[in-house]
């Protein structure tokens, strides 16, 4: 039996790693351990969505917190360095681009242990985002690619890795279509929000590009002041934090704004299922968005889900007032809509195409 290892520390990780256990499990001839870094230790972000998506509990978890981005990073490669000479895995499974990504891609690496990453190949191209540095860090030590889109594909292709890689569609979209009766049958947040399907807005934001920066994020906060239906913000710790260090405007001031702590997933999927648009610098939104058919304007400069930008489901607005109430007020319903993030077998094909590797190995 193969010992496969995975590290994750955040709210988009365990969101991956839910249909990839559950496959894993299924396919059999693997023992799964768990390790949680602790980047995100906030309830809402982590244990009570590890119980919702039914996820167990983790083998270890490091209580690494936050902190200054380098080292945090330094933090976690002790940590699981550690984990990792004690439970001597065949594989480490790295998921999307947080910190705790990359930590584990380089703790693997250092321990001679093989590598391998749940969407890679996505690309921003600028390396002031600590998620892009994280993407190119990790991509840099894998052994085996995951790609959730042809742009994944080719842009491994680029830098010359060929070998090892499969497209196999985004493992979130698993989690979506797997549980999609659920998420339409969820009336309750509805109610409890005293809010109508299509006539709201739901609105997310938590880069560091806008949170860090107070011009950004005034000029974000001043284009949801004006908009024209309610708004549905689930604030994260680190945008609440900014708004307040930078002295800007409290959104629960704004007549049109609910403000809520960070939401279960399910009761997020059908917000965003039936929202009018969503807003945000999200990319996990951006494309669970893109499933649901919602239409998104984006409040970062860039996107790694460039094939939901080119289709027209998503458009770029960036921490701009003027391009985010214009891209609201003059939206164009998309022709076409080509499922390009997969079908929701992606985690079926991870964890076979995980067993055919180590048998290889």
């Amino acid at each position: 039996m193969h010992k496969v290892l995975s590290v994750v520390g955040a709210r988009p990780n365990f969101i991956k790693l839910a249909p990839v256990h559950a496959a894993i499990k299924a396919v059999g001839g693997f023992e799964h351990i768990i390790v949680h870094t602790g980047q995100h230790y906030d309830a809402n972000l982590s244990d009570d969505l590890f119980k919702e998506l039914e996820i167990p509990t983790p083998n270890y978890n490091l209580g690494i917190g936050s902190g200054r981005q380098a080292q945090q990073l330094g933090q976690m490669i002790a940590a699981l360095d550690e984990v990792m000479e004690k439970e001597s895995p065949d594989l480490v499974l790295v998921y999307g681009d947080t910190n705790s990504t990359a930590a584990g891609a380089i703790a693997a690496a250092k321990n001679g242990i093989k590598v391998a990453h749940i969407e890679a190949g996505l690309r921003e191209y600028d390396k002031l985002i600590p998620e892009e540095v994280n993407k190119l860090l990790t991509t840099s030590v894998a052994d085996l690619y995951f790609c959730p889109t042809k742009t994944g594909v080719a842009n491994l292709q680029k830098i010359g890795i060929t070998q090892n890689v499969h497209l196999v569609g985004d493992v979130g979209i698993d989690l979506i279509s797997n549980n999609l009766e659920h998420i339409i049958a969820n009336k309750g947040i509805f109610e409890k929000l005293h809010i109508i399907p299509g006539q709201y807005y739901f609105f997310t934001c938590h880069r560091a590009n806008n949170t860090e920066n107070p011009l950004a994020l005034k000029q974000i906060l001043a284009a949801i002041e004006q908009l024209d239906l309610p708004i549905v913000f689930p604030i994260h710790p680190r945008t609440a934090k900014a708004i307040a260090y930078h002295n800007l405007p409290n959104p629960a001031s704004f007549q049109n704004v609910q403000l809520l702590p960070p939401l279960n997933f399910f009761d997020t999927q059908s917000l965003i299922r039936s929202a009018r648009m969503v807003i945000t610098d999200s990319g996990g939104v951006v494309k669970e968005a893109y499933f649901h058919k919602t239409p998104g304007i984006i409040i970062d400069r860039q996107i790694e889900w460039v094939e939901t930008v080119e289709e027209g489901w998503n458009r770029i607005a960036g921490p701009d007032c003027k391009r985010i109430l214009s891209f609201t007020q003059n939206w164009t319903q998309p022709v076409g809509h080509s499922n390009c993030l997969g079908d929701g077998a992606a985690a079926h094909q991870i964890a076979h195409a995980i067993k055919n590797y180590l048998a290889q190995c």
